[in-house]
């Protein structure tokens, strides 16, 4: 795709001004750092980060049958879902694969936002808008909105009243009205911010100029891969996949399998009872080196076991981390096994998530 045909966030401009690496990402220009990928990370894990998650997808599922449909679309249990509440989620295939990770708010009595990957809104919106019934009404608002993730351990300290955790709340900042969710995708402490494309930059610099004296740093894609990687929170494209399902990944926690009716169900309950070929399972380089990436091969005993999906030099750990699908058999904890990069083999552990841990 040529760059003149990528879409730009309303708050492209803003990014450039700041001097942000641009690149191609889902089909957006999105910033992948301003300053360096580490010192944005460190901002995140000791301080506060800020990342543009305008390019994002956000659905609207409502009407009085919207409910008991969307239970029979996503893989959690909306049904336990109060007003101000959100959830991590699947949309699946029939065949049990990952379409989509997503996170569904109840927004009101009969009103859900589902909270999308970029590249795969199109998808879902398509996926759900063929399966629902006449009472359902289906929206894509994204396009009118804009939205930052702001993360780090002093993120109460920039805003009072922050929801509870996994709860989205209506506020307002400055006029401007905003919707604030109480998640990220970092392992820090932090909100998920959305509000009218219009507002965007207003919005942006008044965060930027409200945290200044709280170590707050513009953050890209960069620092959103290594920080969400260490916390073993998969990456859809990578980690998941519609050749994956969530029993695979390790994700079965987010599936409710007590639900009598989802696509999918029945190939998860097959997998939960009989077992899964193969495991994703996050390592840990034995020693310094070149860090793994993507598609690198996994091998124990000079056999073939598996691919590598995710791989970076961990910035808290100073060190190669990564997850990868493996054979079950050898998907143990503490397990040795060789990732080969450029052609030679090194040695890795497999680990407990998450890989990094707050001392």
């Amino acid at each position: 795709m040529s760059e003149a045909a990528q879409k730009k966030t309303p708050l492209y401009d803003e990014h450039v001004k700041l001097g942000a690496k641009m690149v191609p990402f889902a089909g957006w220009l999105m910033p992948v750092q301003y300053s360096s990928i580490v010192e944005e990370h460190r901002a995140v894990r000791q301080n506060l980060g800020m990342f543009d998650i305008s390019h994002m997808g956000q659905l609207i599922v409502d009407g009085p049958g919207g409910r008991g449909w969307l239970n029979t679309m996503l893989t959690n249990n909306v049904e336990k879902l109060e007003v101000g509440q959100g959830q991590y989620t699947f949309l699946l295939n029939k065949r049990g694969g990952i379409i989509d990770d997503l996170i569904a708010y109840r927004i009101d009595d009969t009103k859900f936002l589902l909270v999308v990957n970029a590249s795969r809104t199109d998808e879902n919106f398509g996926w759900l808008d063929q399966h629902r019934p006449e009472n359902v009404r289906l929206g894509e608002r994204g396009r009118h909105f804009g939205g930052v993730a702001i993360q780090g351990p002093r993120v109460a300290e920039l805003f009072v009243n922050l929801p509870a955790r996994n709860h989205i709340a209506d506020v307002e900042l400055e006029g401007m009205p905003i919707s604030m969710a109480r998640t990220g995708y970092t392992g820090e402490d932090g909100v998920e911010v959305f509000f009218s494309a219009n507002d965007a930059v207003k919005f942006w610099n008044t965060v930027l100029e409200k945290g200044k004296d709280l170590g707050i740093k513009p953050c890209g894609l960069g620092a959103r891969d290594t920080l969400r990687l260490e916390m073993c929170y998969p990456l859809n494209g990578s980690d998941l996949s519609p050749e994956r399902n969530p029993i695979e990944a390790g994700l079965g926690f987010f599936v409710d399998l007590s639900k009598p009716n989802f696509i999918g169900r029945d190939v998860l309950l097959k997998a939960k009872e009989k077992g899964t070929q193969e495991k994703l399972i996050p390592f840990k380089m034995q020693d310094k080196g070149p860090p793994p990436r993507p598609h690198y091969s996994v091998s124990k005993n000079g056999e073939r076991i598996g691919e590598v999906t995710s791989g970076t030099l961990s910035p808290s750990l100073n060190w190669g981390v990564g997850m990868a699908y493996i054979k079950t058999p050898h998907a143990k904890i503490g397990n040795k096994i060789d990732i080969e990069i450029r052609g030679q083999k090194f040695p890795a552990t497999i680990e407990k998530k998450p890989l990094y841990k707050k001392s």
